[in-house]
């Protein structure tokens, strides 16, 4: 059976709760053998963690998401720092791969860009010490999420732009910076902008595939609660685009994802 990885799924979301396993049951039946859960909030990385602990081809990512920074008040100091000690110690759980996700996020927040910043880079930090990559969120941020890459700050294990945008810009640019680009369930989307060209951009070596479950499920599942089954759809696409099988695609993206998420 052709083996798919799932790069990027949030099996800790609240909507999973009431049939999580017989969920994560029938994906490892239709041949998704590994899989990452990841955090995005404190809270969301110990549950991405236990998560990952209590099953043997799952991954957690932990980290602080541009939407998920505390609130401004007169100790948000303290409390950003207590997070970001707890997700140190997180991240020193062996099934730990990644710092994620984290980047900027101007869509849904526009009014704390700078904390946004200093905490990404706070973050980067943080995967820098501990030998870690990182994963990419960013949203109607691309020059500032670049700038911080190549002017801030260097991710030393550099990492993965994850349900990247399709802006070809940051595509080109996040491939020359040494970064993966993980493709989700926007690409095959009936009105997605530049997504063959986005795709055609990305050498087979360098893609990802991932769900971003429970959202974004890709056509035909759209509207639907996503999960990883679907991860195929997005192996297809990304298959026809190339004119190759989805057989080479399934079988790069999951060498690709084993490589910069060091498991052996």
């Amino acid at each position: 059976m052709m083996e798919l990885f799932d790069s990027h799924a949030h099996y800790n979301d609240e909507k999973f709760n009431e049939d999580r396993e017989e969920i994560l049951q029938a994906v490892w039946n239709e041949g998704v053998t590994k899989l990452i859960c990841a955090g995005y909030s404190l809270e969301a990385s110990k549950e991405a963690v236990k998560i990952a602990n209590s099953h043997q081809n799952i991954y957690a990512i932990v980290g602080i998401s541009p939407n998920d920074i505390p609130e401004q008040n007169t100790e948000y100091e303290q409390i950003l720092n207590r997070q970001l000690q707890q997700i140190e110690e997180l991240a020193n759980n062996e099934k730990v791969v990644a710092i994620g996700e984290i980047g900027l996020d101007y869509y849904w927040n526009k009014e704390n860009k700078v904390e946004q910043k200093l905490v990404f880079q706070e973050q980067i930090e943080l995967a820098n010490k501990l030998d870690l990559p990182i994963v990419i969120h960013t949203r109607e941020a691309v020059y500032d999420t670049l700038e911080i890459l190549k002017s801030e700050i260097t991710p030393i294990k550099k990492g993965i732009f994850h349900c990247c945008p399709l802006n070809l810009d940051l595509i080109r640019e996040g491939l020359k910076l040494g970064f993966y680009i993980s493709f989700a369930g926007p690409i095959t989307f009936k009105n997605a902008k530049n997504a063959g060209e986005a795709i055609q951009a990305v050498p087979l070596e360098r893609i990802l595939i991932e769900t971003d479950s429970p959202y974004l499920a890709p056509e035909p599942k759209r509207g639907t609660r996503n999960n990883s089954r679907n991860v195929k759809y997005i192996a297809e696409k990304i298959a026809q685009i190339k004119g190759i099988s989805i057989e080479e695609v399934a079988k790069a993206t999951y060498e690709n994802a084993k490589k910069i998420f060091q498991i052996k």
